[in-house]
This record gives C-alpha cells, structure tokens and sequence, in this order.
C-alpha cells in the first residue's frame, strides 16, 4: 500500500471531517485571495481553507514526490514564486517559508502586498504550532483546532504502542548524510519508538554520517530517502556499497519518501506509523 493511498484511506479522511465540521463563521476580516509560495505552507492551507480562499499554490504542490496533496493542487492555480506574477494575482495574504523566494517576499511587501512567512519545521510541537498559525492567518481556528486535536491523539497512540526496547535505527540519505539533534526527522524516529543513531552519536541538524561509522554500530534498520536520477546516481551510491548492504539488500530497509516528511504536516504520522511496525518487527526478530 503506498502512503498516499494508506493515508487517505485511513487518516486524512476522519481528519478532513473534523475539519469541515468546525467550520468558521463568515467574517469580513478573513483573506479571500490567498497566495503560497511554498509547499509546505501550500498543503497547510489546503487543509484549512474554504472553497475559493486558496487562489494558488506553488508549482511544487502538484509534484507528488514533494506534496501528500498533488493531486487537489491540480485543481488550484499554480505560481512558480516570481513578484509580478504574485503581485497580479491581486492577494491579500501571501504565505511563504523563511528561507526561500526572499526576493519575492521583500519585493511584495515594499508593494504593499501582506506576507506571512513560515520557518522550517524541527519538531512536533512545531506542527501543531504551525497548523494554528495558519487557522489564525485564514480565520479558520477552529478548523485548525480540529486538527490538533486529531493529531495530538494519534501522537499520544503511537507512544502508547512503545515497547521497553528501543532498536537503533540510522537515518542514511544521499551523499551520506543523516538527521541528527532538533530536526523533525529524528523526532519522528523517536516518536516511532527507535532510538537514532544520528542522535546517540551526538550530531545535531543534517550532518554527515561516515559509513564505516554506519557499519561499527550496524543499526538493525537503515531508513533511506527516495532516489532521485535512478539507481546509478552517484549521489547514492552510498546505498548499495558492499559493506552496507548483506546479501544484497540494506538491513532492515525502509524507504521514507519525502513527502512524508519534508514538511511540518500532521501527514507525518504516517511516517510515524510506518517506521513504529518497522520497530516492533525489529523486537520480534531480536525474540525469536
């Protein structure tokens, strides 16, 4: 089962009705042309808006490899982030991250135009922060609330389902890298109930993660990102190095692609989720 089919079948469904059902009242104060530049910032308003209030989204929400939500991206106006092309949309909010389209964000706003910037997500608690942020930005707090509150209960269901052992886990994505301390990835890995080995080694942020210290601590799961320019890029080569992989697979393989985790969403439970069984089927090999 993919995510995306796994997440609207199960989650997202009972998530959008709480949603809909604490609709926010009719207000003059309220945004009616609602522009985002950036994808994530995109699938948060998606979720929250009315009918109507999102007038475009980024180019990248149509892009599944990026967005849980491509597919009612396709549905929306589509911008690639450019001021004049923004500025002519006539928006009374303009929603972006922090650290991109800094050229745009400045120019709107010397033009009058009202921007809300997002910085990138690093935990948890920042999903649920941000989910109301952007219920208070398009007067839809209730709606957000409805969220949080959904979220909030898978989060505490998946730590309930912890067992005592925590089984190492090692984030290993292209060219080496991994998520170490303060990033969202790792508390996710935490969330789900393994112990990253990023984070036992001391590493802080995205860092890079020597191989042969991969192998000396051999992690009983390897959590790799999506390829991206086929199965030869050299950026992950990495993967299928001898010394890494036993009897020509990675042990205990599991692929997060990145738009489950890419941005501060309560789609990111799915993730949770996914690596959580990853665990206890670590602990059951580890019993046998």
């Amino acid at each position: 089962m993919t995510v995306g089919k796994s997440w609207f079948a199960a989650f997202l469904p009972g998530l959008l009705f709480a949603a809909s059902s604490a609709a926010a009242a009719p207000s003059e104060n309220h945004p009616r042309r609602v522009v985002s530049m950036n994808v994530c910032t995109d699938q948060l308003a998606m979720l929250l808006a009315d009918e109507g209030q999102l007038a475009s989204v980024s180019h990248m929400a149509r892009q599944r490899e990026f967005s849980v939500l491509w597919q009612r991206a396709g549905a929306l106006t589509v911008n690639h982030g450019h001021a004049e092309e923004v500025y002519l949309m006539r928006p009374d909010l303009v929603l972006a991250g922090s650290y991109s389209t800094r050229v745009t964000v400045d120019l709107l706003r010397r033009l009058g135009v009202r921007v809300e910037t997002f910085a990138p997500t690093s935990s948890l608690e920042d999903i649920r922060k941000d989910i109301q942020t952007m219920g208070r930005l398009l007067g839809q707090s209730p709606r957000a609330a409805a969220i949080v509150s959904a979220f909030d209960r898978e989060v505490a269901a998946l730590r309930a389902s912890h067992g005592d052992r925590k089984p190492l886990a090692a984030l290993y994505y292209a060219n080496s890298y991994t998520s170490g301390r303060g990033t969202l990835a790792a508390e996710i890995v935490g969330l789900a109930g393994l112990d990253n080995l990023a984070s036992r080694l001391g590493l802080t942020g995205t860092a890079r993660l020597p191989l042969e210290s991969l192998v000396m601590h051999a992690p009983e799961i390897i959590v790799t990102g999506q390829r991206y320019g086929g199965d030869n890029a050299q950026a992950t080569s990495v993967l299928d190095h001898p010394a890494l992989t036993r009897g020509g697979s990675l042990p205990g393989a599991l692929v997060i692609a990145d738009h489950e985790w890419i941005c501060g969403l309560p789609f990111t439970i799915e993730a949770a989720r996914r690596l959580g069984s990853a665990a206890r089927a670590a602990t059951d090999r580890e019993a046998r």
